[in-house]
């Protein structure tokens, strides 16, 4: 007999109650909510949707996702999304972030520096490889390091074998390892991209809120050998869009949650990893908006990284409410002891259920009190990820500096051996942005790095060793602008110099950015091993032994937690009601033109010179943006949402302030994905820029 299957056991693996009534789920591709949706909407989720569904979506390097919408490999997005690569394009008095771009023929159009598109092809599920390699009885360190060498040797083998981009991608947080084959497209360019203040209309003021008025989306195409690719899976644009209560699929790549998370970790993050956070978002981002105050130039230079801070500190501090709201926490913590009560009650398997799962809660508990012990340093020092960098080095430059450092002792060892970040089938991507031919802004570098530098020791004090040697005797001005002055690695010449000269030229180098990253990087790394053998794979066998328990009671009920990886969620499209107030399933161009007015047209609230002259051009009872319940999180940013025919029907671009507890729990009772609606599109691209070629090409003719 499998075990009691109830909404608190779903409810303690899931985060939520709802989850057996609720559309709730960023599902695999490979593993797909078919009876569910059969059941709860009577749909047949078939196998040539989902390989339309997978072979059409896109992940952005830049961190969001896409999907293809004609067979010439043209692409939509987020402008937000895209915003990395037009600040790239743009240079002084060729503003195409706030100005906007549109290519009229496929010459115009422009290649984008470091812009690389993800296509996932095929998923293999790796898990007994990968758990085989970790013997019982192994020390952490031992078993963290046997798992990373078998990942890497599952990678270099499907690179090898097939030339994709090959990941083995950890789900359940352990309990399952898949390996995910993507094609690469690093040849992409700009067709259009619309003005901020329509794109991003209302500003921070509105973030996260609804209604909205926003035209959040951009187009890229993707070429191969010089020419546009060719992408026969592709999504048709619905020239109609969604109607109230229709079902909804969004197809994109969430970053992470923390669902199926224990009572202790969530405890940790609220009491310690979100107030460190917050602080250093609110530090940046007031660094960036002071520089950008300096004038229009330094505006311009300072736009999208304003914004991703801005916007992260937003969503941070939404979580951060949801972690201090007692219902999330007690539901949390009374969940975990129901389920224990279940797991003695239950004569399944060993009869030892209730030991396992008091055993790897404990275990969870345990790295996290190992962790208080160091979590600061280490982020300051190593970053939560390769890519993000160190917090204490906000800097482009020191990011650079510290992958030549590290290049040139992790690539002459074998694959296998090397950190993550460096293995075989990640070094052409990772040199691709690593010579990007991307402007650099040495005064914007400076003033993100002082401000890192500040928080360094905001962080760590002044006199701890750390900081005395990342400082120098010098204050984080005087020494930001010292690294910055004195670097050459803006010069992709130079960082080529070093990267082909290996380990001799790192060596005797004397750049300053070079030298600070040789004498951080003992104590980075140490700090980094810490955590992988003290913290990270701990909780990966712990969580390993959860996730064994939930596949017992629950089977594949419940969905992973997200990953930036390709999933697949539902729902339907409503409104909400706030306070009394019903709040209509969509926004109309009429309403744009309304707020406008009501606020006076100011900053965020200010429309581009089309737009304002162009108010009789457009049917005002066009939809804008709209909203519905489906599953989604930072990550599913430029996913596209499509209708029971496979049809795009909007371009997923925010949750509401109400979404954004979803990272620990699932509610549709006022949370809502918002989009941009497909009639929008057209209705604006037709009449208000007009950009005839992209609306035939969209049209199909």
């Amino acid at each position: 007999m499998r075990l009691l299957r109830s909404a608190l056991l779903l409810m303690a693996f899931g985060g939520t109650a709802m989850t057996a009534t609720s559309d709730e789920g960023m599902w695999l591709p490979n593993d797909p909510p078919r009876e569910l949706l059969k059941k709860r909407y009577d749909f047949d989720l078939s196998d040539p949707f989902l390989k339309r569904a997978m072979l059409a979506s896109v992940r952005l390097n830049s961190g969001g996702s896409g999907g293809f919408v004609s067979p010439d490999g043209l692409l939509v997005t987020n402008h937000h999304v895209a915003a990395d690569s037009v600040q790239k394009l743009s240079k002084p008095g060729q503003d195409l972030y706030a100005d906007g771009f549109y290519a009229p023929t496929r010459e115009a159009e422009l290649k984008c520096p470091d812009q690389e598109l993800n296509v996932l092809q095929e998923i293999i599920d790796v898990t007994d490889r990968v758990n085989a390699a970790v013997k019982p009885g192994m020390a952490p360190a031992d078993a963290f390091k046997a798992r990373r060498a078998v990942m890497s040797e599952i990678e270099k083998e499907s690179l090898d074998k097939t030339g994709l981009r090959s990941d083995v991608v950890t789900l359940y947080n352990g309990g399952l390892y898949h390996l995910y084959r993507s094609k690469k497209y690093t040849d992409v360019r700009l067709v259009f991209s619309p003005e901020k203040a329509i794109a991003g209309f209302g500003g921070d003021v509105d973030n996260f809120e609804y209604p909205r008025f926003n035209l959040d989306v951009a187009f890229f195409r993707a070429y191969e050998d010089g020419k546009p690719a060719k992408t026969p899976n592709y999504f048709k644009w619905s020239a109609a869009g969604p109607a109230e209560g229709d079902l909804v699929f969004v197809t994109g790549h969430p970053g992470t949650t923390q669902r199926l998370e224990t009572l202790a970790r969530l405890e940790y993050r609220r009491d310690h990893s979100h107030p460190y956070t917050l602080a250093r978002l609110r530090a940046m981002e007031a660094a960036l908006h002071q520089y950008g105050e300096q004038g229009p130039e330094q505006k311009r230079q300072a736009a999208t990284d304003l914004h991703r801070f801005a916007n992260a500190r937003k969503a941070f501090a939404g979580q951060y409410q949801g972690l201090l709201d007692p219902a999330v926490m007690t539901g949390k913590a009374a969940a975990e002891a129901d389920l224990g009560k279940m797991l003695t009650l239950s004569s399944d398997g060993d009869g030892k259920y209730p030991d396992r799962y008091r055993d790897a809660l404990a275990r969870v508990a345990e790295a996290q009190e190992k962790l208080g012990a160091f979590e600061k340093e280490y982020l300051l020092l190593e970053g939560p990820t390769p890519s993000a960098g160190p917090h204490a080095l906000g800097s482009e430059l020191f990011l650079t500096a510290r992958h030549l450092v590290r290049m040139a002792d992790e690539l002459p060892k074998p694959s296998a051996d090397r950190l993550r970040e460096y293995r075989e089938s990640n070094l052409e991507s990772l040199r691709f942005g690593l010579f990007s031919p991307a402007p650099v802004y040495p005064d914007l570098e400076r003033a993100k790095l002082a401000a890192s530098l500040t928080f360094l020791a905001e962080q760590l004090g002044g006199n701890h060793p750390t900081v005395r040697l990342v400082l120098g005797d010098k204050s984080p001005a005087v020494r930001a602008d010292e690294l910055v002055a004195g670097t050459k690695l803006a010069d992709v010449a130079e960082r080529k110099r070093l990267h082909d000269g290996g380990k001799a030229a790192v060596e005797t180098s004397g750049d300053p950015m070079v030298r600070l990253a040789k004498a951080l990087d003992g104590r980075s790394r140490t700090l980094r091993t810490r955590y992988e053998t003290e913290v990270e794979e701990p909780e990966r066998q712990a969580y390993a032994e959860l996730a064994k328990l939930r596949f017992a009671a629950l089977g594949r009920t419940v969905a992973p937690d997200a990953t930036f990886t390709l999933r697949l969620a539902f729902g339907t499209v409503k409104g909400y009601e706030v306070g009394g107030e019903a709040l209509p399933f969509h926004t109309t161009f009429g309403g744009l033109f309304d707020k406008h007015a009501k606020l006076g047209g100011k900053e965020p609230f200010d429309l581009p010179k089309r737009w304002a002259d162009g108010k009789d051009k457009v049917e005002t009872a066009t939809p804008f943006d709209f909203t519905s319940t489906a599953d989604t999180i930072g990550g599913n940013s430029g996913s596209p949402v499509l209708n029971r025919a496979g049809e795009l029907v909007g371009v997923n671009f925010d949750r509401n302030r109400h979404g954004l507890v979803r990272n620990f729990v699932y509610t549709e009772v006022q949370a809502r994905h918002i989009a941009v609606h497909s009639r929008a599109v057209l209705e604006a691209l037709r009449k208000l820029y007009p950009a005839d070629a992209l609306v035939r090409e969209l049209a199909g003719e």
